[in-house]
């Protein structure tokens, strides 16, 4: 994958959608090109964890570390914070992801902030990737993670 060229497209767009090795469909958006009528199965994606601030409340030394050493694919539900209370909320929760995996943490990382996915789109394909992407894994967890380091499982 080119990544110069997408985040050259990402950046004048705010949005590109990409094809991963399974032939799925991933549409990234700059957080700020969201708006209520793209609706709420948008997810953010993390490269680090210390991005976690930006759209999630302080969370306990518990719950960072269950973030951190996660070792399969996981989706957390939290409260949003004050800046993603304007953002894609489902059920009153956002929903974010740390991404490991090299390659996507790469263009993650060339993004330089927390981006918005929405997966299975329909969106015009701007690029492919071999690479499978870790969300559509089969192993998939999600987790609730309140502000007080409670801890729920939502899909196992």
């Amino acid at each position: 994958m080119d990544h110069k060229n997408l985040i050259s497209l990402y950046r004048e767009r705010g949005e590109i959608t990409l094809e991963d090795g399974n032939k799925r469909s991933i549409t990234f958006l700059n957080p700020e090109k969201w708006s209520s009528e793209k609706g709420t199965q948008w997810i953010y994606l993390l490269f680090d964890l210390f991005q976690i601030r930006s759209v999630a409340p302080q969370f306990s030394e518990v719950s960072l570390d269950l973030i951190e050493y996660a070792s399969k694919p996981t989706i957390y539900h939290t409260e949003p914070n004050f800046q993603t209370k304007q953002g894609p909320l489902l059920n009153g929760h956002i929903r974010f992801s740390l991404i490991k995996e090299p390659t996507w943490h790469k263009l993650l990382f060339q993004m330089a902030h927390p981006v918005l996915i929405q997966m299975d789109t329909t969106a015009q394909l701007d690029a492919s990737e071999q690479i499978l992407f870790p969300l559509f894994s089969p192993n998939l967890k999600e987790l609730y993670l309140g502000p007080e380091g409670d801890i729920k499982i939502i899909k196992n």
